[in-house]
């Protein structure tokens, strides 16, 4: 594999994971927000399903099923031929075709800047901001246990 196209194939990889953990609320109002919008057509509408989750115990000891979660995936294919796929957690249709859509627009130089700018980077920083102030809820609910010595 070369490197350019390993990079691609982890810029994207980030992007995607942005996408995908962003707030349906934010990515909407910065959805509806962008001024330059390609057209699309529907490749795989967007549909919702069951997934299985599994875990490790401890992290990377044996598998276990956790449970099921409600996923909804996209397929969009934008005028100028590119395509752009969504995988996002839950019931929300159009959170996966407007995900769909921004992954095939950044791939595509035309769109590329303006919606890394104006989608991906205020999505990075709500959901960093989202984790630090889970973090210090967190925080303040760690209880320090000790240990006292009996004397003989």
């Amino acid at each position: 594999m070369q490197d350019t196209e390993k990079s691609e194939r982890t810029n994207r990889q980030k992007w995607m994971s942005v996408l995908a953990k962003a707030d349906t609320e934010l990515l909407n109002m910065l959805w509806c927000d962008l001024q330059d919008k390609p057209s699309w057509t529907n490749i795989r509408a967007p549909e919702t399903g069951m997934v299985l989750v599994r875990g490790k115990a401890g992290g990377v000891g044996t598998t276990f099923n956790v449970g099921e979660m409600a996923l909804t995936r996209a397929t969009v294919r934008l005028d100028s031929g590119i395509s752009g796929v969504a995988y996002v957690q839950g019931r929300s249709a159009s959170k996966a075709e407007q995900s769909a859509v921004l992954d095939a627009m950044l791939q595509d130089d035309r769109y590329a800047t303006a919606t890394y700018t104006n989608i991906i980077k205020p999505l990075e920083k709500a959901t960093k901001k989202t984790k630090i102030s889970a973090s210090k809820k967190a925080a303040n609910t760690k209880v320090e246990f000790f240990t006292m010595v009996r004397g003989k």
